[in-house]
Formats: C-alpha cells, sequence, structure tokens
C-alpha cells in the first residue's frame, strides 16, 4: 500500500499541534458531561429519561451549530470558526458558576447548550482543516492521528468527573431525599452542584488559554484558495449536490448512528455497572474511566493498523465486534457483561474519524458544507439516549445496551458499502 511521503503542507505543524489541543479538549466536555446524566437524576430525584435531557441539550447544541459555522468557515475561514466556537464553549463552561448559584435544571441545560454549541462550532472547523493540512490521500489516516488525541481528553474529563463530582454526591436516594426539609435539600443540592461546577470553570480557563495561543498564531489555510479565486456560495447547489451523493449522505447516516451508540454506551455504564454487579456511583465511574483508557490506546493502535488495512473495512469488522458486545451486556449482565459494556470502547475508537474523512473524499469546495453535514449528525447523541432511558424505566439498564447494538450494525453497513464500492473500482458512488 503506497503512502503519500508527506504526511502535512509545508507551514503546518505548528499549526496541526495547536488544533490538536482543540480535539482534547472537546473530548475532555464530552466526558465529564456523560455521567452528568447520572449526577443530576440523583440530585434533582429524575427519571432515567428526564436527566437524559442532559445529552439531548449538549448533542441537540451539536445539530443547531454546525450549520451556522460552516457559513462562518465559508465566509471567513477555518480559524475564525475554531476562535468563534472556543469563544462560545468559554462562556458556556464560565456559566456552570451561575447555574450553581441559581440551582435549576434548566440553567444548567442552557449553560450545556452554549458550551456544546461553541464545540459544534470548533468541531466543524478544526476536522476539515486537518483534512486540509496535507495530502487527500492520507486525509483519513492524518484526521485518525488528531481525533487520537480526544480520548486523552475524554479520559481527563471522566477522571475529572470520578474524582471531583461523583465522590462527593450525597448517598442519601430520592426516598431520603423527599423525606428531608426544604432547608436541608436545598443545602445538600447545593454542596453538590457546587462539585459539579468546580471542574467546569476550571475546563473554561484551559479554554481561554488555548483561544490565546491560537489567535496569536499563523495558521495558513491552502484549502481555502477557492475563496481567493472570487468562488461564490450557492448554498442551495451545494446543498442539492450533497443530498444525491449516496456515498456522502450515507456517511451522515453512519456518524448519526456512530455517535448515537458512542453516547449510550458512555452515559449509561454508570447505570449497566449499579444495575449490574452493585456498586456506588463512585465505584462505576471507574468503569467508565476503564473504557476510555481502552478508547485512547485502541485509537493511537488503529492509526498504525490502518496503514496496513483500508478503512472501511476495519469500520465495518469493528461495528460488527461493537454490536456483539452489547448484545452480550444486555443479555448477560453481571461482571463480564459490565467487561464487554469496558470493551466497546475498542471498536468506537477509529469510528468518528473514519466515517467523516472517507464521507469527505472527493467533495472537493463542498467540503465546509459536508463537514456540517457531518457534525449535525451528533444529533444521534441527542436522541438515542432518550430511547435508551425509556427502555431502562422499563426493562432496566442491562437490557438497555440492544439500544447500541442495533445502531453499530447501521454503521457496518456503510463500512461494507464504501468497501465494496471501491474494491469494485468505481468512484465514490454519486
Amino acid at each position: 500500500m503506497n503512502q503519500p511521503t508527506r504526511f502535512l503542507h509545508a507551514g503546518m505543524k505548528l499549526p496541526f499541534m495547536l488544533i490538536v489541543t482543540c480535539f482534547a479538549a472537546w473530548g475532555i466536555a464530552a466526558n465529564m458531561t456523560d455521567p452528568l446524566v447520572q449526577v443530576f437524576s440523583k440530585i434533582f430525584s429524575m427519571s432515567a429519561l428526564q436527566s437524559s435531557l442532559v445529552q439531548f441539550a449538549y448533542y441537540g447544541a451539536y445539530f443547531c451549530l454546525a450549520l451556522p459555522a460552516a457559513f462562518i468557515n465559508r465566509r471567513y475561514s477555518y480559524k475564525t470558526g475554531i476562535l468563534v466556537g472556543l469563544g462560545c464553549a468559554i462562556a458556556g463552561a464560565f456559566l456552570f458558576y451561575p447555574a450553581s448559584i441559581a440551582m435549576t435544571y434548566g440553567f444548567f441545560l442552557v449553560a450545556l447548550f452554549l458550551l456544546a454549541g461553541g464545540l459544534s462550532i470548533l468541531e466543524t472547523s478544526a476536522n476539515p482543516f486537518v483534512i486540509a493540512m496535507g495530502p487527500e490521500g492520507n486525509a483519513t489516516r492524518r484526521l485518525n492521528l488528531a481525533q487520537a488525541f480526544n480520548p486523552v481528553g475524554t479520559n481527563i474529563g471522566v477522571f475529572l468527573s470520578a474524582a471531583l463530582i461523583l465522590p462527593n454526591l450525597n448517598t442519601a436516594d430520592a426516598d431520603a431525599r423527599a423525606a428531608m426539609g426544604a432547608d436541608a435539600l436545598r443545602a445538600l443540592r447545593a454542596e453538590e452542584l457546587q462539585a459539579v461546577m468546580v471542574p467546569y470553570v476550571g475546563f473554561a480557563v484551559v479554554l481561554v488559554a488555548i483561544w490565546i495561543a491560537i489567535a496569536l498564531s499563523r495558521m495558513p489555510t491552502p484549502s481555502e484558495r477557492e475563496l481567493e479565486a472570487g468562488h461564490e456560495l450557492h448554498f442551495g447547489a451545494t446543498l442539492k449536490r450533497l443530498l444525491k451523493n449516496r456515498h456522502y449522505s450515507f456517511g451522515v447516516v453512519a456518524q448519526f448512528f456512530n455517535v448515537a451508540a458512542q453516547t449510550c454506551v458512555w452515559t449509561f455504564t454508570l447505570q449497566y455497572a449499579m444495575a449490574a454487579i452493585g456498586t456506588d456511583e463512585a465505584g462505576a465511574g471507574w468503569y467508565l474511566q476503564a473504557s476510555l483508557l481502552v478508547f485512547l490506546v485502541s485509537r493511537f493502535a488503529m492509526v498504525w493498523v490502518m496503514g496496513f488495512v483500508r478503512p472501511a473495512l476495519l469500520l465495518a469488522g469493528l461495528a460488527l465486534a461493537g454490536a456483539g458486545l452489547a448484545l452480550y451486556a444486555a443479555l448477560v449482565p453481571g461482571l463480564s457483561g459490565l467487561w464487554a459494556v469496558v470493551m466497546i470502547s475498542a471498536c468506537l475508537s477509529l469510528m468518528f474519524p473514519t466515517i467523516y474523512g472517507i464521507a469527505l473524499e472527493g467533495l472537493g469546495e463542498d467540503t465546509k458544507f459536508g463537514s456540517a453535514g457531518l457534525v449535525m449528525a451528533i444529533l444521534g447523541g441527542a436522541l438515542l439516549p432518550l430511547v435508551q432511558g425509556a427502555v431502562i424505566d422499563v426493562a432496566g439498564a442491562t437490557f438497555s445496551y440492544v439500544v447500541p447494538a442495533a445502531a453499530f450494525l447501521i454503521v457496518m453497513g456503510y463500512g461494507l458499502f464504501d468497501f465494496a464500492a471501491v474494491r469494485g473500482g468505481a468512484a465514490r458512488p454519486a
């Protein structure tokens, strides 16, 4: 398999390193947020479906802000989009401070929406920027390398939750809280919400440092030559071309179900562990941490494997394995089922950047809006956890893993679709 000798265009080394910090940053935010479903369920005595609105707000913001990000990138530059995204995320993270004082669930959802909206703009800008930093022939592998630093952030995010948030939850259950007086319950919630607030405000400070570093750096953008050549934006025509491109549109569907599966698996790991082995939130948090460590190691390993195995075939194989592990977890609850949930993260490791990379191949000047569509597909992370939350309320946390199992099968279908098209000697289907 012949690889291009140049991995990055000239002058792109420092920009690549700085953008990599953004990949880690949104990993931190996403995986500090996953345990909040269980955290808010306990603090506010809500059902699993109600507390799943955390993910609806977070990933719904990704859907709403991705298209505006594409307009920013098309009108200005990837760097501008990155700075705007970081700015919105900073504001959302700082909002956790007044939210902890107000002590209302809705205020936290607003803060999460603004934080995630900023990260949506950031992802819509950073992913195609990385693709544009080098030859198209190794774009998917380059994006996988940059995305390999995302699980570094996810591990930090889970660690912050496991170390700073979950241990500070009071052991009082819903019945004990219902029996408390108003003042006692308010004091208890204030202490717990203070623990939720601290890591988010600290995260905002880190984002400010990243914003300053990127703002002061020169970032050439070779992929944006079409702007310099005077190309005009024709959004309707672009959208029509993207919708008619079966390879791209199926990629958006696959990304929807990939993010849906990932969010479901990680969001409800705590509930699964507590139901399967009877541990508490803090103990369950360490299994989520183990999942993210598996994800981290596997992401770097898959970047290496991708040098020898076609990305689409690897995607299909790991999606099938993910479906099998999720079904095992649903049908064989217990410690072995819990470790199956942990090992699903190895299958998830390459999916997002691989789908992203192969779906954008050959789009040319439509890449910026194509990128927005793939980020909008993150809406799957808002919708499917609501389905799994409803299944938990009816059938329990362990059986609910049939939901991500079904999602993995659709991802497998996309991998086979792309592999068959390329193996058959066809261009990307349109």
